[in-house]
């Protein structure tokens, strides 16, 4: 399975309300669950080919994967895909949102550059950012917060 074919699968899990695939072929096996937050659990296992049977080798758990203790009256902007994040709309400009700033709805917070393609990134949510999570041109993953809204 590609590398675009598992984000393009994420993505339409969270499109259509998909909670769980699971998926095998002949040397890859991935699990994807997705609870409320979006994806809170991935594991992919690479399957080794011996003499004797298949054997699966489980990805190493990453300090990311372990849950944050939920903050209650805040929310959570989260990327909806794997990409590079931007905070501004150019080099030149400033940026679309900072902590202090009451956003809406629909209203753009960033761009995320995937495949070489800016996707400008709306706000599911309202409220006043209280905290970036992300530096500006960091890699993000699917599903990761980007910002916390009160």
């Amino acid at each position: 399975m590609e590398y675009n074919d598992i984000i393009n699968l994420m993505q339409e899990m969270t499109k259509i309300g998909i909670t769980k695939v699971k998926i095998e072929q002949r040397d890859f096996k991935l699990e994807i669950e997705r609870g409320p937050q979006g994806i809170q659990h991935i594991q992919p296992k690479y399957l080794e080919q011996t003499d004797q049977a298949v054997q699966e080798t489980p990805e190493p758990p990453k300090n990311e994967d372990v849950p944050k203790k939920e903050i209650p009256g805040v929310k959570k902007i989260l990327s909806p895909m794997v990409g590079t994040f931007y905070a501004q709309p150019a080099p030149d400009k400033p940026p679309y949102v900072s902590v202090g700033d009451v956003v809406k709805k629909g209203q753009p917070v960033c761009i995320i550059e995937a495949m070489k393609l800016m996707n400008e990134i709306e706000s599911e949510v309202e409220g006043e950012i209280i905290e970036c999570l992300v530096e500006n041109e960091d890699m993000v993953e699917f599903g990761q917060p980007l910002f916390l809204v009160k």
